[in-house]
């Protein structure tokens, strides 16, 4: 089972054996949202199926029932479960995420997985980048999964794996050491120089800031589990790696912080799904600049 990242190699011995296994395509464009699809069709893993941030990942505007607020609000558990039955995904699979843009979409897929009850998840190390120089077989248009046929069983929620914190939650624990805020964006959006996505700049007071793509290396990797563990615990400076809630703007490139703190054997942090993007919706709410 494989559990946070899978390599190149990892994974092409996976697909060649009889293991039930769902490779899935996460591949999306912040600024526009429909060039992830494009990409999709235009290559992707042998097999891959698509798995698109505003359409799978996130509840629609409309929902009653999201698990979250915030730009890309979290589905419900039973509304992400229904998606998976849809798929043929069953709770035997191994499931395997990946995208084009440096991990920065896939993890919330790997995230969702693990709130699911489903802890065989992992991410390409590397993502389709690395796929495509280990020679990784790839295929173009819409994949069709045959896990209907085979399978039958279907998925189903079990307890959850990922600890999912709410607004509530984060605001009663301002301040207080049993909550470490760890904010994933870049240090030009923390300190609230620039706004580009939401109507406040800022953040929440008393958050560290730790951008997402320094966890990896210049070939798109993540860096190796001590350097991570190093850089971590520089950044607490003593806190409680437990005590941690990653957030970013809306939940989704804080993912990548929770899996280099989990490879570097800190633990599986919270997540505060709603993140910037929700605590900013309320003007009751502090914000700190700087």
């Amino acid at each position: 089972m494989y559990t946070t990242l899978i390599s190149v190699t990892q994974l092409q011995t996976l697909l060649g054996t009889n293991q039930p296994c769902m490779v899935f395509d996460c591949s999306f464009e912040l600024m526009e949202p429909e060039a992830g699809e494009r990409q999709y069709q235009q290559t992707h893993i042998a097999g891959a199926v698509r798995a698109d941030l505003d359409r799978h990942l996130s509840a629609a505007k409309s929902a009653t029932d999201a698990a979250s607020g915030g730009r890309h609000p979290l589905p419900s558990r039973e509304s992400f479960a229904a998606w998976l039955n849809s798929l043929g995904f069953d709770n035997r699979m191994q499931a395997v995420v990946y995208d084009r843009q440096g991990g920065n979409y896939c993890g919330r897929l790997w995230w969702m997985l693990k709130w699911a009850g489903h802890e065989a998840v992992a991410m390409l190390d590397g993502g389709l980048q690395a796929w495509q120089a280990g020679g990784g077989a790839c295929g173009s248009g819409t994949a069709t999964s045959d896990a209907k046929a085979r399978s039958g069983l279907g998925f189903a929620l079990s307890a959850a794996r990922a600890v999912l914190a709410s607004t509530e939650t984060v605001a009663s624990n301002l301040g207080r050491p049993l909550q470490n805020l760890i904010d994933a964006r870049g240090a030009p959006r923390f300190r609230g120089e620039v706004e580009p996505l939401d109507p406040v700049a800022g953040h929440i007071p008393g958050a560290l800031n730790r951008p997402f793509g320094l966890n990896f290396d210049a070939d798109g990797k993540f860096k190796p589990a001590a350097q991570l563990k190093t850089e971590f615990e520089a950044l607490l400076a003593g806190r409680d790696p437990a005590s941690v809630v990653h957030h970013c703007g809306s939940g989704v490139s804080a993912v990548p912080n929770i899996i280099a703190m989990e490879v570097a054997g800190l633990g599986r942090a919270a997540l505060y799904a709603g993140s910037w993007s929700e605590w900013c919706s309320d003007p009751k709410r502090p914000v700190a600049q700087g």
